[in-house]
């Protein structure tokens, strides 16, 4: 009997539930930011060139997202549990098996592609799902804390895995990723449920027994993501989320996620001390991301987007010139923290506005498919442009350009031109 038949809190078991997903979303993105940290060692090790290397952490980023939207259409059809189990399992045995690699290509499939396809599922959809099916009310706060868990996940594995790679090399991180994903199989197994009303529970504030969840839907669930993209994709919102978000995903987890480090020993900067400024944003970013949530459920989510794509753009445009003093390292990783993945929850608002609360998530996932389109982009596109110019200044440019340029088409967001809309195939 699973221990989660006892439900002892109540609706209060919602939260139970976010703090199992938090800690399985914090070490799948711990497990997707590892490459930034394997990437010299790797150098080091092999003599594989940066750009190779780079290859597959992009390979990775990109079906991170593209996996996203088949998960949660699985996730209705064959259930959320079991969708998000094969997915850790899948995850932990593809990095153990990267202990064995001699040659780059073996660097791709494992890091790359099983790992890529795995983590999909625990991801932004998997939040988005869960908040859905789990809460009412404070959806946007919510939110918020599920997508802050990606940066508490830079926070508590990057300076560790950093001192590892440095003192031990590459194999010691593997291992330590490999043995923390499998450690969440256990957790998901007892204590996540299907949904509320599974273990006879409505979602959190949600008042009396009259809030039903939607019945599991049918079919080929292939098909039924990809007829949701079709439907989806001919509206003007469901490309101004997408084109917003592929910025989002270049400007962050592509570019300074994966390159940051390397950005900083080009500098002088030990992996460690540079590991450490990712730290950094990842606690403000915790911050930043929980306060957007809070800042969703009351203001206009356009105008959000707008004013975070716009400090990030201003960010990125300034690092390239700030010396790499400490100061000027710390005012960077303050202001780029807080604003990191403050974009989720504003983004999710307008999706689930737009399109509704069953098909909200599933577009969701394909929006997310975007940003992970464009954090695999920026993720080959810094380390080739670092073979050719030499350093990773003209990258850093760009991404700050384009995010300013985010900024400006937030606000051309029209949740009214498909309010309410359900694109998804019916049951």
């Amino acid at each position: 009997m699973n221990i989660i038949q006892n439900r002892p809190f109540g609706q209060r078991y919602a939260f139970v539930v976010v703090a199992v997903i938090f800690l399985s979303l914090l070490i799948a993105a711990g497990m997707r930011s590892a490459p930034s940290v394997l990437m010299l060692p790797l150098e080091n090790a092999f003599g594989w060139r940066r750009d190779a290397i780079s290859l597959a952490a992009a390979i990775g980023i990109f079906l991170y997202g593209l996996a996203g939207p088949f998960a949660a259409a699985l996730m209705d059809r064959v259930g959320l549990r079991r969708t998000v189990m094969a997915s850790i399992a899948l995850m932990s045995a593809s990095t153990a098996l990267s202990l064995f690699m001699t040659e780059p290509w073996h660097l791709i499939a494992t890091w790359g592609i099983f790992s890529g396809i795995g983590s999909g599922a625990v991801a932004s959809v998997l939040g988005a799902t869960i908040v859905n099916r789990w809460f009412k009310t404070n959806r946007g706060l919510m939110m918020g804390l599920m997508s802050a868990s990606s940066a508490t996940g830079m926070l508590v594995f990057l300076p560790a895995l950093a001192a590892l790679a440095q003192y031990g090399g590459w194999r010691p991180v593997v291992i330590t990723v490999s043995i923390a994903t499998a450690a969440l199989l256990p957790l998901v197994y007892f204590l996540v449920p299907e949904r509320p009303s599974s273990i006879g529970l409505t979602r959190y504030g949600a008042e009396g027994d009259n809030e039903q969840d939607a019945p599991a839907a049918q079919g080929n669930f292939l098909l039924s993501t990809l007829d949701t993209l079709r439907r989806a994709a001919r509206t003007r919102v469901f490309w101004y989320l997408f084109a917003t978000f592929f910025i989002c995903g270049f400007t962050t987890n592509g570019l300074v996620g994966t390159h940051l480090i390397a950005f900083c020993g080009d500098m002088g900067i030990p992996e460690v001390r540079a590991a450490g400024l990712l730290a950094l944003m990842g606690v403000f970013d915790l911050i930043g991301t929980t306060l957007s949530g809070w800042l969703t459920d009351r203001f206009d989510p356009r105008k959000l987007l707008g004013v975070y794509y716009g400090i990030r753009g201003l960010s990125l445009i300034y690092l390239p010139y700030s010396g790499f003093s400490g100061l000027s390292l710390t005012i960077f990783a303050i202001l780029y923290g807080l604003d990191w993945i403050a974009t989720v929850p504003p983004t999710l608002r307008l999706a689930n506005e737009s399109f509704g609360d069953r098909s909200g998530p599933l577009v969701f996932g394909w929006i997310v498919a975007g940003h992970q389109v464009g954090a695999a982009t920026a993720a080959f596109f810094g380390g080739a442009l670092r073979e050719m110019q030499g350093d990773y200044v003209l990258a850093f440019q760009i991404a700050g350009m384009t995010a300013i340029g985010a900024a400006a088409l937030s606000l051309l967001i029209d949740p009214a031109e498909t309010r309410g809309r359900e694109v998804a195939q019916p049951a």
